[in-house]
């Protein structure tokens, strides 16, 4: 579907000040009516009253650069209609007009912030008896005026004034200007591909607390993204104004704690207007736990909440009851598909941990973290988190539309920028980021079944190994570049090393393995599609002996990471010896991971593989520092960016990198499903057309439970220990391979004890 679209902007630079666009228009006997529409930023519709979508900072956020695309959405309206109707849309800055990281540095602040924030609506009204349908689209006949959003940014936050707000439907406070036409930017407009952002979940707060500086402090409990929502009583008098701001945790002392925000002020100030009201953000989110009230002007007050006395929960702050406070998740309407649980509480607070960090992470794009002047859709963290996230939840269309955007970014070189939208002006071409380009789309198919994925991709997923082949320094190796390594690994480079952040592994030695990872998948792919993949086959054959010839000596391997990328990869001549060297540096080290982002995916599935299944518990049990389960005894409900962001004296890391919601390590929730589980796709039965189920249970966990709810059914995986035996119950939707104890049983679809 192809429109063309008429665009409109006010005559007058609004500045910061969020347009609403104005259309009064009459309709009788309608018997269908729907509208279009689309934005440069985000827009909010308001037809006689009421709002038509429930989808928030529509139309998503896509890539618009090298002729890129611009998502509209249709909406059916014919409830909506009356006889005299006034239909409002309100357009703010979102992503496509925000200085968003690299935008900032780059491209100055005035490059997106001044262009227009252009609009594009069509109506189209069907009426009944022959009366003639009505069409109406932006043009001179619209006009504009203020909104009430008077700022609204991504990373700064809203400032809202409700004394500028309607006076009756359709009837404003303020005069309605001329807008004009023009052409808008060179963008292709599609319909909406991904999923819709969406307000999902609504959570009370737990508790006021007067922290020790005297800050006013709510806790919700839990590490979101999104906003909040809150209500005023009948007393509040116009003028007054309340100022929040947002953090994910308090310091060691109990105070609140925004360094790790950077640049991002995260705040909202809102005016009031008399009497009751409540209010909501329109265009911006956040990444938090915890507000501050700064300032809270009730009942004819305004009063600084650093003196208030200290509040219990349920009693009223200056006016405002804790109840009149509530957090709202924002996240992509994704239908949850896995659940696993355990009898271990930590290990279940983790699994909460991994899917909250998804939601709080999968709004639109995967990004990296919804708090501080960043939220980009990292490559890396994409492909690393992709097989966990395609458990937990139905990420086919997200993933669909992201990917489609991944490859419009690719330069013509191949080269794959580090995130998706490109705001960093085509900076790229790292190993195990790019390689996001390959890696997603064949996750995608193993977990769906449906090749029309790899059809779309294919040509990127080539053109990605291309790349590689042409910009090395060495023939069927991967040399030279910048890479970000095994990223946040706890093994520290040499001193000559300037950024200690990129770990100790090798990045030629990394980067080379990816190639031939990378280069097989292509082989893959395009057998699926019964494409000529000879010459990638070739490669890749080439790029393993060349690794085999270069690498291939366990003397020389280094980090944890160098054992594990040959074993996963498959690149090692000698797969049992690198597993034992393997298993005894993890001793060496003190019995623990000290994996970076590249390297910690893959760490316990080689463990098992070649028969180490028990330290590989031993590994995700671990509560010490460094371990999965030792943020989770430091109080986080996400995943942290780092595994020591809060170390273990109760300070915090760098505050300059260091996010609280970072979904990456989150990424070894596939192994629970994989391996303890035993649940597996099969390769030449994608999609869990047929299934392997090959539980490894440990007496450290008395019991564990697992399911996926697939195209074809649910898969459930559950084990117990009783009176020194285990119970194994299997569910299948399809024919199974079922594994237990050694013993194979060849099962159609049903349920099974073993």
């Amino acid at each position: 579907m192809e429109v063309f679209a008429k665009w409109i902007k006010p005559e007058r630079d609004f500045g910061n000040i969020c347009p609403v666009y104005i259309r009064k228009f009459s309709a009788q006997n309608v018997a269908q009516a729907t509208i279009t529409v689309t934005a440069f930023g985000c827009y909010e519709i308001i037809l006689n009253g009421q709002r038509v979508s429930e989808y928030v900072l529509a139309p998503g956020w896509t890539e618009t650069k090298n002729g890129g695309r611009l998502q509209f959405q249709t909406y059916e309206i014919t409830n909506f209609i009356n006889e005299n109707n006034a239909l409002e849309i309100t357009v703010g800055r979102g992503w496509y007009r925000s200085p968003l990281a690299g935008r900032r540095a780059e491209e100055g602040l005035d490059s997106r912030l001044g262009m227009p924030p252009g609009l594009f609506a069509r109506l189209e009204i069907s009426g009944v008896s022959g009366t003639e349908d009505i069409v109406i689209e932006t043009d001179a006949n619209w006009h504009v005026t203020e909104s009430a959003v008077r700022f609204s940014e991504i990373y700064d936050g809203e400032i809202y004034d409700a004394r500028l707000e309607y006076e009756g439907v359709g009837e404003l406070s303020r005069k309605l200007e001329p807008v004009e036409e023009y052409s808008g930017p060179n963008l292709r407009l599609i319909p909406q591909q991904g999923d819709e952002i969406r307000e999902m979940e609504r959570i009370s707060p737990t508790a006021f607390i007067i922290t020790p500086k005297g800050e006013t402090v709510i806790d919700f409990g839990q590490n979101i993204t999104g906003y909040i929502e809150f209500f005023l009583p009948e007393t509040t008098r116009e003028g007054m104004e309340i100022k929040i701001s947002f953090a994910e945790v308090l310091d060691a002392d109990g105070n609140f704690y925004i360094e790790n925000y950077r640049t991002a002020k995260s705040e909202l100030r809102y005016i009031c207007r008399d009497g009751a009201q409540k209010y909501k953000p329109k265009f911006t989110f956040f990444g938090f736990r915890y507000i501050r009230v700064d300032a809270c002007g009730i009942a004819g007050r305004s009063v600084a909440t650093r003196n208030a006395r200290p509040c219990n929960p349920g009693q009223a702050l200056n006016g405002v009851d804790l109840q009149n406070f509530i957090a709202i998740a924002v996240y992509s309407n994704m239908k949850r598909t896995g659940w696993l649980s355990c009898s271990n509480t930590l290990l279940n607070r983790f699994f909460e941990n991994v899917v909250w960090g998804q939601k709080g992470n999968f709004l639109d794009v995967p990004t990296d973290c919804p708090q501080r002047d960043e939220r980009l859709g990292w490559t890396g963290d994409a492909q690393v988190f992709v097989k966990t996230a395609s458990f937990n939840y139905d990420v086919e269309t997200f993933f669909i539309k992201w990917l489609a955007d991944l490859a419009i970014s690719q330069l013509e070189n191949g080269l794959i920028p580090h995130v998706v939208p490109d705001t960093q002006q085509g900076r790229g071409g790292s190993a195990a980021w790019g390689d996001a380009a390959t890696i997603c789309p064949w996750q995608i198919y193993l977990t769906y079944g449906d090749k029309k994925i790899l059809e779309n991709q294919f040509d990127s997923m080539c053109k990605w190994v291309d790349f590689i082949s042409t910009t090395t320094n060495d023939e069927f190796l991967w040399t030279g570049g910048t890479h970000f390594g095994d990223w946040l690994s706890l093994e520290l480079p040499p001193p000559e090393v300037p950024d200690i952040r990129r770990g100790a592994t090798r990045h030629d030695f990394l980067a080379t393995a990816f190639y031939a990872h990378s280069a097989g998948l292509v082989v893959k792919a395009g057998e699926v599609l019964g494409r000529d993949v000879s010459s990638y086959k070739r490669l890749q054959e080439k790029v393993i002996a060349a690794f085999r010839k270069k690498y291939d000596e366990i003397k020389d391997y280094r980090t944890q990471t160098e054992f594990i990328l040959p074993l996963h990869f498959n690149l090692t001549e000698n797969p049992q010896e690198v597993a034992d060297a393997l298993a005894k540096k993890i001793a060496a080290d003190g019995i623990c991971l000290k994996t970076g982002f590249v390297g910690t995916p893959y760490i316990l599935h080689v463990l098992s593989r070649y028969g180490y299944t028990e330290l590989a518990y031993t590994l995700l049990l671990r509560e010490d520092y460094p371990s999965w389960l030792y943020p989770v005894t430091k109080g986080a409900t996400t995943i942290w960016e780092r595994w020591d962001s809060i170390k273990p004296d109760g300070s915090f890391q760098a505050a300059s990198m260091n996010s609280f919601n970072h979904y990456a390590y989150g990424a070894v929730v596939d192994w629970v499903y994989n391996v303890a589980a035993g649940i597996e796709t099969v390769q030449d039965y994608p999609g869990f057309a047929r299934v392997k189920i090959a539980p490894q249970p440990d007496p450290r966990l008395q019991w564990l439970s697992a399911r996926i709810d697939t195209r074809y059914g649910t898969i459930a995986s559950k084990w117990q220990y009783e009176n020194g035996k285990i119970c194994y119950e299997i569910e299948t939707p399809t024919p199974a391979e079922i594994i237990i104890d050694g013993t194979i049983h060849n099962v159609k679809k049903g349920a099974y004890v073993f």
